[in-house]
């Protein structure tokens, strides 16, 4: 897990689910933002109809510096369980056997976590990665902010998993607090405290908006900025039905749910 030269604008982009559509419309906003890192924090497959398609275009942006992630479908999509317990193992044979063997051998080579400066990247939480726990209140927020803390300089995690945007802080005298982003609305991000954030889904909402999800940290001016993104959701649901994936997640991409 290497450090890095300081950042400037990161874009933090999660759960892409195999949506071309919605990371391309991510990363046409992330542009007009004048980003200049970006990192993709994991499940760049699952669900979705064009795996191969993302596993390329992660592979450019890696190739161009950014920072790629390993999360639970791709390892799910690496090798697919025998017998599909969970909704999550319903596409993993599917995407498994779109993928070429480099692509497969690419996902499975990804990290779990990256760290540079201030900054710790993880797919799920920072106190197990993987075992792919979700950070979903403020107990799991907390565990993830105190195995961070083995790094005295990180200050801020950055993770997804949940599909929601969040963030939570400590301050020194203080509890874990959490807080609800406005999309589009600067947050400062102050050193003095420790910051979680989890960024939301680029490919996959499930906030009841459709609309792709990422999120900006300017490492100058210590401010993350939660975005959404509108993108055409209606042709990647057509898409998933054409490869005859179940029909359940279509209508996900489609009501946001």
């Amino acid at each position: 897990m290497a450090t890095h030269n300081a950042l400037m604008k990161l874009a933090l982009l999660s759960d892409i689910h195999a949506n071309l559509r919605a990371l391309e419309a991510c990363l046409a906003h992330a542009a007009s933002q004048g980003v200049t890192h970006h990192a993709l924090l994991g499940d760049l497959v699952g669900y979705g109809a064009e795996p191969g398609a993302v596993v390329e275009r992660a592979r450019d942006l890696q190739s161009r510096g950014a920072w790629v992630l390993q999360g639970n479908h791709d390892a799910l999509a690496v090798q697919p369980p025998a017998e599909v317990r969970q909704i999550g193992d319903s596409t993993a044979a599917w995407t498994h056997a779109q993928l070429d063997p480099g692509q497969r051998a690419y996902l499975a080579g990804l990290p779990l976590t990256h760290r540079s400066d201030s900054v710790l990247l993880v797919h799920a939480s920072a106190d197990a990665p993987s075992q792919w726990r979700y950070v979903q209140d403020a107990r799991s927020a907390a565990l993830s902010l105190d195995a961070a803390a083995v790094h005295p300089a990180v200050r801020h995690v950055f993770g997804g998993h949940v599909h929601h945007q969040c963030l939570y802080y400590r301050g020194r005298d203080t509890g874990l607090m959490q807080f609800n982003p406005r999309p589009g609305v600067p947050v400062p991000l102050p050193r003095h405290r420790h910051w979680l954030a989890t960024v939301g889904s680029v490919g996959q909402p499930r906030d009841g908006n459709p609309m792709a999800m990422y999120a900006v940290f300017d490492a100058e001016r210590l401010q993350l900025v939660f975005h959404r993104v509108p993108y055409d959701h209606p042709a990647a649901a057509r898409a998933i039905r054409r490869a005859g994936l179940p029909a359940f997640f279509a209508d996900r991409l489609e009501t946001g749910r």
